[in-house]
């Protein structure tokens, strides 16, 4: 059945595939995605509780962390559910609302992602290369505003795509060769053009792209400060932090860029590569940055040892 209006026709549901080709392993491939999903719960969890029981834990560093963990909850969330749901109960089906919703929180969460870890490299960029201003740069004041502009830019980004998508007539075509619902994989679907949505596409796509220039220019000043320390220990310490960071910027800008890159340069990569990169960048990094800061954290890691030793 399809609903109409004076305008557009829209399924009453999307069937989504799962993984395309792997269908038959489908209750395999989850254990590892349900495992991986459990770790970022329990530590992301773990770092907002730290650092809101701990009052001490007031900097800047710790501010940008709360919403690092708070979105990647919110990231995994929105799509690992329905993704197991897939693979244990083939529940396919999903409401049109639903999708557009899922397409809506799993961008904006992704572009949210994006924004904060441009703002910890920001971070970092003050503490080592400007020490003595850290406090009267990043004051409270400038937090908010950052803050603000962490959730608000994908926000606003993103209505005009829910917009376009909601204008467009679907005709009957209804199966989604994904796991969940995303942008290009539900247009693609549609009998009208979708010049405007992959133009608007590559836009918003672009100030991923924005993002990941100006990370790799603060960690350019970065190190070039870090090798300028007169002490090895100095030296190596400010590496070492800074490595992981960079670790994890790494481990979601890569297969962020490659899904988005793929729906429009690799028609030769086959679909289930594409499907599985996809699925893992909602996945795996929340389930990283936990452990990367937890352990690069000295804070942080006192807390879970206190924690494990006192019982």
């Amino acid at each position: 059945m399809l609903r109409t209006n004076t305008s557009t026709f829209h399924p009453d549901t999307f069937f989504l595939v799962g993984i395309p080709g792997l269908e038959d392993v489908h209750v395999w491939i989850s254990l590892p995605f349900c495992f991986i999903y459990l770790m970022a719960l329990l530590g992301n969890a773990t770092i907002l509780l730290i650092i809101w029981s701990d009052h001490t834990l007031r900097d800047p560093m710790f501010y940008f962390l709360v919403i690092l963990s708070a979105i990647d909850l919110a990231l995994s969330t929105s799509a690992v559910p329905r993704m197991l749901g897939i693979f244990w109960f083939d529940a396919h089906e999903i409401s049109f609302s639903a999708c557009v919703a899922q397409m809506f929180l799993i961008h904006t969460f992704t572009g949210m992602e994006s924004a904060v870890l441009l703002a910890m490299a920001f971070d970092r960029y003050v503490a080592i290369c400007a020490p003595l201003h850290y406090t009267t740069v990043l004051t409270p004041q400038v937090l908010a505003g950052i803050g603000i502009g962490i959730i608000m830019r994908p926000v606003l980004l993103m209505f005009p795509i829910l917009y376009l998508t909601h204008h467009l007539p679907f005709c009957g075509a209804r199966i989604i060769a994904h796991s969940y619902c995303e942008h290009m994989g539900i247009v693609k679907l549609a009998c009208a053009s979708i010049r405007i949505n992959a133009i608007y596409g590559l836009f918003v796509a672009s100030f991923l792209i924005l993002d990941v220039a100006l990370v790799g220019i603060s960690y350019a000043y970065i190190l070039h400060s870090v090798f300028r320390l007169p002490s090895r220990d100095a030296r190596h310490k400010a590496l070492n932090t800074c490595g992981s960071h960079v670790g994890v910027m790494f481990v979601f800008y890569t297969p962020s860029l490659f899904s988005f890159l793929t729906h429009r340069f690799g028609q030769k990569i086959p679909p289930y590569i594409h499907i599985l990169v996809a699925n893992l960048y909602v996945v795996i990094p929340p389930a990283l940055n936990p452990i990367i800061y937890g352990v690069k954290t000295k804070q942080i890691r006192a807390h879970v040892s206190h924690a494990f030793s006192s019982k």
